[in-house]
This record gives structure tokens, sequence and C-alpha cells, in this order.
């Protein structure tokens, strides 16, 4: 893993967090501007699955590779997937705390995914 990349995407998914959890104690709903958010750090983190990908594809030895794979596929889904969920209801506050988890998730993921990228040899 490059670790400049996995600092970036731990402060890009604890930024998010912060900002879904600020709107809902402000009681604003998720809108566009989250939309964007989560965006641009689901780019950040499909470069991370591409490069990682490329250097297992290159023959990197990790210990637990299928583990590896799993966490980084993991870890690109569960934004999108949690987004959907907080912008189904676009007047509920709620969205924001629902974003806020999956940054929260996601950013657990980019760190496990740290500790296990450990090159055999």
């Amino acid at each position: 893993m490059i670790t400049g990349l996995v600092v970036v995407l731990w402060v890009a998914t604890a930024a998010l967090a912060v900002y879904g959890l600020t709107l809902a104690a402000l009681k604003r709903p998720a809108g566009r501007p989250v939309r964007i958010a989560v965006g641009v750090v689901v780019v950040l983190l499909l470069v991370q699955a591409v490069l990682a990908g490329l250097a297992l594809a290159q023959g990197v030895q990790v210990p637990e590779p299928t583990e590896v794979v799993i966490y980084l596929v993991v870890s690109v889904l569960v934004l999108p997937f949690v987004t959907q969920f907080a912008l189904a209801e676009p007047d509920s506050r709620w969205g924001g705390a629902i974003v806020a988890a999956g940054a929260i998730a996601t950013g657990v993921a980019v760190w496990r995914l740290h500790e296990l990228w450990v090159p055999i040899g």
C-alpha cells in the first residue's frame, strides 16, 4: 500500500464522517454536496483498489491475499451503498448519520488493509 494514499483516505473518510454527523446534528438532509463528497472518496478508493490489484497481479505476495481482495472490494462498495440509503428519503435528517457510519466503516476497512498489506519476501 502507498502510505501517503492511505493517510489521504483516512483523512477523507474522517472528514466525510464529520460532515455527515454535522448535517445530522443540524437536522439537515443529505443532498448533492454529500453525493459529491462521497464521489470524491470513492474515486480515491478506486485508485487504491486498482494500484493494489495491479501489485497483486504483478506478483506481490501478501500473507492473506483473499482477505486483502475482499477488503479492497468492500472498501469501494460501502459508501455508494449507504449513500443510496441516505438519499432515499430526501427530507430525512438522518441521511448524514448514515453516510457518517459508512465513512467510519470504510475508514476501518482502509486501516485493516494497511495492516494486511505486508509483502512477503
